[in-house]
């Protein structure tokens, strides 16, 4: 796989190219669901690591909520991946707060077999609308930043 580094945006969204089509992913939702990469072609995806204990995590996800909700009739779903043993936790946390994108459960192995290494909570990996993986980012973004990705990468820039 040939990577292609771009510079990072003002916010710090690290943006990788990739030339070949993202494998598919499977998650399962707190409400039993499965979840797919698959399930949301022609959207961004913007795929989020986190869990409830993580400050970063928390202090990120209003933003991701009101990046969901301004795109996810039109070009973009965000989709949380807690990386909790507790799904109980996870679902009263989603719950408490609102939280309105899906939410997946996931664990390290998952995450390495299907998306890509977790090495630090948040990490956030961005797919296209053709489900190529776009960009990677370890550490907190901002609805900001993503947008600014997208519009970018729209544009042809």
């Amino acid at each position: 796989m040939k990577w292609l580094w771009h510079a990072a945006l003002a916010a710090g969204l690290m943006a990788v190219a990739f030339n070949c089509a993202a494998a598919d992913f499977a998650f399962e939702s707190i409400h039993g669901k499965q979840v797919r990469l698959s399930d949301y072609r022609g959207k961004w995806v913007l795929v989020n690591f986190w869990a409830t204990w993580c400050p970063p995590c928390r202090e990120e996800m209003p933003d991701l909520v009101k990046l969901y909700r301004a795109h996810k009739d039109r070009d973009l779903v965000v989709i949380g991946i807690a990386m909790e043993d507790s799904p109980g936790k996870v679902a009263r946390y989603v719950r408490n707060h609102h939280i309105p994108y899906p939410i997946v459960l996931g664990d390290t192995r998952l995450a390495e077999e299907q998306i890509g290494t977790v090495e630090a909570l948040p990490t956030s990996y961005l797919y296209d609308p053709t489900g190529r993986l776009r960009s990677y980012q370890q550490g907190t973004i901002t609805r900001e930043s993503v947008e600014t990705y997208i519009k970018s990468r729209s544009s042809g820039s």
